[in-house]
């Protein structure tokens, strides 16, 4: 395996090396979930309320025009609600960490 020594020459590499100390030991809380939740679990709660409710609205609505913006509101509620729940919970979840610190 190659080893690199970029820093062997650089003026800076003490500060850099303290730079990335602090950043190893810091204690907060992943941002992977929050990237999750914010942003692919009210995508895939869309796509799924969509494909529910348009099922829903198949034997209902004769026109597909009609039956998609029909299908399209309650999966947007539905979304919205999703979003405002998530929303509270990071709250909470912001509060619980800002209170153990």
């Amino acid at each position: 395996m190659v080893s690199h020594n970029y820093c062997k020459d650089c003026i800076q590499k003490h500060e850099c090396r303290s730079v990335y100390e602090k950043m190893g030991n810091a204690s907060c809380t992943s941002v992977t979930l929050k990237v999750i939740l914010a942003f692919l679990l009210p995508l895939v709660v869309f796509i799924v309320s969509l494909a529910i409710s348009e099922r829903i609205f198949a034997g209902a609505i004769n026109f597909q025009k009609l039956q998609l913006v029909v299908s399209f509101l309650p999966a947007l509620l539905v979304t919205f609600i999703c979003i405002f729940i998530l929303r509270m919970i990071n709250k909470k979840l912001d509060n619980r960490w800002a209170n153990r610190r």
